[in-house]
């Protein structure tokens, strides 16, 4: 029978230190001991936070892309709501102006009731005759042959005449009794030619306030190129 050889040099590792020569001449057995319970906890967990990571990002990515698509939706929603503030305050101004006309008006009508009482206020208007086709350039107005007004029309004005337009051309103040009024009146024929008409007019200031009407038309029309009539 052949014979074992014994193992004559046997390492043995020791906790805490290095390797030591088991004693020769006799068998010894190597013994591990076991891992602690720490050091699987320890290893269980690096383990499961390497398996976890890939999740955790992704969940990660989720949410911010759901925070951006909310961030979108919210400044989406902001707009509209941006434009109602500033509709509200284009209504504002539009009301402020609307305030500052009227009472601008009041004003107007306050300061000529304090520069034309009624027992000495005199207006006088001017119109145009339906369908007269002459091109009105000036009218010139004396009270007692005193310079009382002197108008020059732009086109805007001569088109809303036309269309039954009345201007006012002249308010002021006349003495009660009587007085004369002399019209002078140029303008253009249909053709281009000049045209030029001064009229006399004998009129009455009562006590209320005196309202003149001029109606003014071209020879070609068949009407009485300038009329005086009460308002």
């Amino acid at each position: 029978m052949a014979r074992r050889n014994r193992i004559t040099n046997t390492l043995a590792i020791e906790p805490g230190r290095g390797f030591t020569h088991l004693p020769t001449g006799r068998w010894a057995r190597v013994r591990c001991k076991p891992i602690p319970a720490a050091a699987c906890v320890f290893v269980f967990a690096f383990l499961l936070c390497l398996g976890s990571a890939p999740g955790w990002t992704q969940q990660k990515d989720q949410q911010q892309q759901k925070k951006s698509q909310q961030q979108q939706q919210k400044g989406q929603q902001e707009q509209p709501n941006d434009k109602q503030p500033m509709r509200g305050l284009d209504e504002q101004i539009q009301e402020v102006k609307s305030d500052v006309l009227r009472i601008t008006a009041e004003l107007s009508r306050l300061e000529e009731k304090l520069l034309y009482p009624s027992g000495t206020q005199v207006a006088i208007f001017v119109a145009l005759a339906k369908d007269d086709t002459m091109r009105l350039d000036a009218v010139q107005l004396k009270i007692d042959g005193e310079l009382a007004a002197h108008y020059i029309y732009s086109f805007k004005e001569l088109e809303a005449l036309r269309k039954g337009g009345v201007q006012r051309i002249y308010v002021g103040n006349v003495a009660t009794g009587d007085h004369q009024l002399e019209v002078l009146v140029d303008g253009k024929l249909e053709g281009g030619a000049d045209f030029s008409r001064t009229d006399h007019f004998a009129f009455r200031k009562e006590v209320k306030p005196k309202l003149v009407g001029l109606t003014l038309a071209g020879p070609n029309s068949g009407n009485t190129p300038i009329t005086l009539g009460e308002w």
